[in-house]
């Protein structure tokens, strides 16, 4: 039994279109060092998945240097390894023949690769879950259960805000679908919810794609499991750990600020044995913590100077705090810059931001103020 995966990595930019602007949602940073397609890809790699390709959109320059060759994840390989799909449009794409929105669209647009993957069975996975998953476990109980298709799916209790922007599963007590709801304005409470990853053979999923050209399918929730559900065996797989959804760029800044402020956060992300999370290796020098800098609650990457004090924040590679400089609640990307006696507080500031000296600049929890990409202030 041989597993491949793919990877949706621009399903969802338009969920936090601030930080993806230059960037798909699969490169935006998190973590101090990591980007979100990292637990995607440490996933499948820790799960011995080692033929995965990434279907792209538009905005994939900062992927493709954030991948490289895969060697950081061991995907580096002769046979199998890590492949980047370009969003190349076949007459089977869609009717205006314009780019995918879809993830059925998507398929269809690299009908063509996927014809051509020699394992098993597929893993499809978005970028935007953040979780650390043992996609084996799940595989395994795909084939144990003689499933068509097998669902991540987690119990949560959702806000009526929360509940529209989720897809809801429901199933019997044998975890056989039995409803799948998509867009629900009034529901409130607990339910199971896609973590849009599933199982299902090769063979299954050329099928789809397949019959999705021929009769124009775009929606794979509609189109696809609604319309099978009754003759078909689709399964939920329930995952238990720690898992975020990013949907805007409040749940962003929130789940950002869970590293921080829960050990257990940490712990089921980081902390599980044989399950590491890879990223992108960079030789940087260690942090430099002045004789006057204060840092409290705070991850602080390598390659940093810190002269000033930082409280609750993230700080990612090669940032500099300035003298007298007061961070507080934010999370400041590679290579910014602060001067001398600024104050920060719930600021977001993408990568290459200089903030000139005595600038006082504030957010709020539910609406951190964002600074893009290389933005002098």
């Amino acid at each position: 039994m041989s597993v491949a995966g793919i990877i949706f990595s621009n399903i969802h930019d338009t969920n936090i279109p601030e930080l993806t602007r230059n960037r798909t949602m699969a490169s935006v940073p998190f973590g101090c060092r990591y980007r979100l397609i990292d637990f995607t890809l440490s996933n499948m790699v820790n799960s011995n998945i080692n033929n995965i390709s990434v279907i792209t959109h538009y905005n994939y320059q900062s992927l493709m240097d954030h991948i490289g060759s895969g060697k950081d994840w061991d995907l580096a390989r002769k046979s199998g390894g890590i492949k980047i799909l370009p969003p190349f449009i076949t007459a089977y794409a869609n009717n205006s023949n314009s780019l995918y929105s879809t993830r059925l669209e998507a398929l269809k647009s690299v009908n063509s690769s996927i014809s051509k993957i020699p394992d098993d069975y597929v893993v499809l996975s978005d970028c935007d879950v953040i979780c650390n998953i043992d996609l084996k476990d799940m595989v395994k109980n795909h084939i144990a259960n003689n499933a068509d298709i097998t669902i991540a799916v987690k119990k949560v209790k959702l806000t009526k805000e929360k509940a529209k922007i989720n897809v809801l599963i429901d199933s019997d007590e044998s975890g056989r679908i039995t409803d799948v709801k998509a867009g629900l304005n009034s529901f409130e409470g607990e339910a199971d919810i896609n973590l849009n990853i599933m199982v299902m053979h090769r063979q299954y999923l050329q099928e789809i794609v397949l019959d999705a050209i021929a009769h124009n399918y775009d929606s794979l929730t509609k189109d696809i499991l609604l319309k099978n559900i009754e003759r078909k065996v689709y399964r939920t797989y329930r995952y238990d750990g720690y898992f975020a959804c990013i949907s805007s760029s409040q749940d962003y800044y929130a789940s950002s600020m869970e590293l921080i402020n829960n050990n257990q956060v940490r712990e089921q992300l980081f902390g599980v044995r044989n399950r590491p999370i890879y990223t992108k290796v960079r030789n940087s020098a260690p942090t430099y913590y002045s004789p006057d800098a204060k840092v409290k609650n705070s991850l602080i990457a390598d390659g940093c100077q810190i002269f000033g004090e930082v409280e609750n924040s993230i700080v990612f590679r090669g940032t500099k705090i300035g003298k007298g400089t007061v961070v507080k609640n934010c999370i400041l990307f590679q290579d910014t810059f602060t001067g001398e006696n600024v104050k920060l507080n719930c600021v977001i500031a993408d990568k290459n931001v200089v903030i000139r000296d005595n600038k006082n600049l504030s957010g709020d929890e539910t609406l951190p103020f964002y600074l893009s990409k290389g933005k002098m202030i």
